[in-house]
């Protein structure tokens, strides 16, 4: 289900366009609009739970699926084998801005530990 309000659940309407990498059933994946690496994807499901917080043990498989996608998506475009970063951000004091549950696929440049 949709939220009017939610930017994500926008784009995943086609309301408002991205430059989307992948789309099925249950996620989409698109380019971020201010990327922090040369590769920076956004997965996202397309069921709108705001924070990690929200999913509970009926959504495992839909969290399954969205690191599975990025795995995908790592290999589809050639940064798989150099390495890659996946990050959720929960809640403001660890960065989410858009509360819609996303997954960062951050690749193409080293990554320090730890995280800023």
């Amino acid at each position: 289900m949709s939220e009017p309000d939610c930017l994500f659940c926008r784009i995943i309407d086609k309301k408002i366009p991205a430059s989307i990498a992948y789309e099925d059933e249950l996620v989409l994946a698109f380019h971020d609009i201010a990327p922090q690496a040369p590769v920076h994807i956004l997965i996202i499901p397309k069921q709108h739970l705001a924070t990690i917080n929200d999913f509970s043990s009926d959504e495992q498989s839909l969290l399954g699926h969205m690191v599975l996608t990025a795995k995908q998506l790592a290999l589809k475009l050639g940064v798989a084998e150099d390495g890659y970063r996946l990050n959720f951000n929960c809640n403001h004091l660890a960065g989410q801005s858009v509360f819609h549950t996303h997954l960062h696929l951050l690749a193409g440049r080293a990554f320090h530990w730890p995280p800023g």
